[in-house]
């Protein structure tokens, strides 16, 4: 293996562990000791950079217990031992800033969530969002902002913009749930674009990712025609990298079941104008093969670097990872902290626990 760039960031290698919710930091946003510990196992496991698990820009933006923040002076000292404990290990620490809009708990998010618009996502007990002010926008986009610069003065690598997995930033870009007529409509993909511009101002030299959901379910969600666009606006930016979020690296469109892979699709589009982080069950030496040859420049991985620490040395050996864990006794084989290690329990078919149907 050998050092890559992105963009403006030179990683050690190609692989990188996925921003994984640990739901364990304090109820203060302030990262708790065994999430460093976690931390520190994946860096000292050969991964060449780390991205955090997603850090709230702002408290009406939080969106799990034991979510970790970056929205205020007294976050400094957390995030520098984020960074301080990822750079010890030997990996690149990159920020990842995030509001959960629609998606927050209104009891973690002050008493309300807020979204693009007063629709609520397609679940059961949902809430009904409030719809933001244009004042509130653009406070939220200086939270994004200060939150960039925050990371850069405690020494963080990169720092990407979460505008996936049907959080705030990508509640802009949909249709679905931006019904708005202003000049935050969904159409004109001002949001995303704006928050981006500012970020990568208040960054100056650092290097800025943006991570993107190429699709979505809904009737009226994201599909990949909107998808173009936004990238089309997005690498018109001095952006690093962009990231791909996907269940499956191989998927085909969600909308056409006999489309090549999505992955590729989006590739092919990019053609070299930006380079792609790509996530979405990579488990094998094979499945980094296939990824690869689909399109990526870097591999993310999240499962598999919780199933198995040491996945990037078992890889430089040609030695197929672990995926296969006992319940009894997993927390202290892989380091994870409290909060997630409660979660992976309580959520069935999240791992392959010996002895227990996969």
């Amino acid at each position: 293996m050998h050092s890559i760039r992105l963009g403006q960031l030179e990683l050690t290698n190609e692989f990188v562990v996925a921003p994984m919710t640990t739901y364990s930091s304090h109820d203060d946003g302030i990262i708790a000791d065994d999430e460093l510990d976690y931390l520190a196992r994946r860096g000292e496991g050969g991964f060449g950079t780390i991205i955090t698990a997603a850090c709230y820009v702002t408290p009406a933006g939080k969106a799990f217990k034991g979510q970790w923040g970056c929205d205020a002076e007294n976050k400094l000292d957390s995030m520098r031992r984020v960074v301080e404990t990822i750079h010890r290990s030997g990996a690149k620490a990159i920020l990842q800033i995030h509001h959960g809009g629609r998606q927050c708990p209104p009891e973690l998010a002050g008493g309300e969530c807020v979204s693009a618009s007063a629709i609520p996502a397609e679940r059961e007990g949902a809430p009904v969002p409030r719809e933001m002010t244009d004042e509130e926008i653009e406070r939220t986009i200086d939270a994004y902002a200060d939150a960039t610069t925050r990371a850069k003065y405690v020494g963080f690598d990169a720092v990407e913009i979460h505008g996936a997995n049907t959080y705030l930033v990508q509640q802009f870009v949909s249709p679905h749930s931006n019904r708005r007529t202003d000049r935050w409509n969904a159409d004109d993909l001002l949001f995303p674009i704006e928050l981006t511009k500012r970020v990568l101002a208040a960054g100056y030299d650092l290097p800025i990712g943006y991570r993107f959901s190429p699709e979505e379910p809904e009737t009226t969600g994201i599909r990949l025609d909107r998808t173009f666009r936004l990238l089309d606006k997005l690498c018109e930016l001095p952006l690093s990298y962009l990231h791909i979020s996907l269940r499956q690296y191989w998927q085909p469109s969600l909308h056409d079941a006999n489309s090549e892979p999505v992955l590729k699709t989006v590739h092919d589009y990019l053609d070299g104008r930006l380079p792609l982080m790509g996530v979405g069950s990579v488990k094998s030496i094979a499945d980094v093969e296939a990824i690869k040859k689909l399109g990526c420049e870097a591999v993310v991985l999240g499962r598999g670097a919780i199933y198995d620490p040491d996945w990037v040395k078992k890889y430089q050996r040609a030695t197929e990872p672990e995926r296969v864990l006992n319940r009894a006794d997993f927390e202290s084989q892989v380091v994870l902290p409290k909060g997630l290690s409660e979660r992976i329990r309580n959520v069935a078919g999240w791992f392959d626990f010996a002895g227990e149907p996969s």
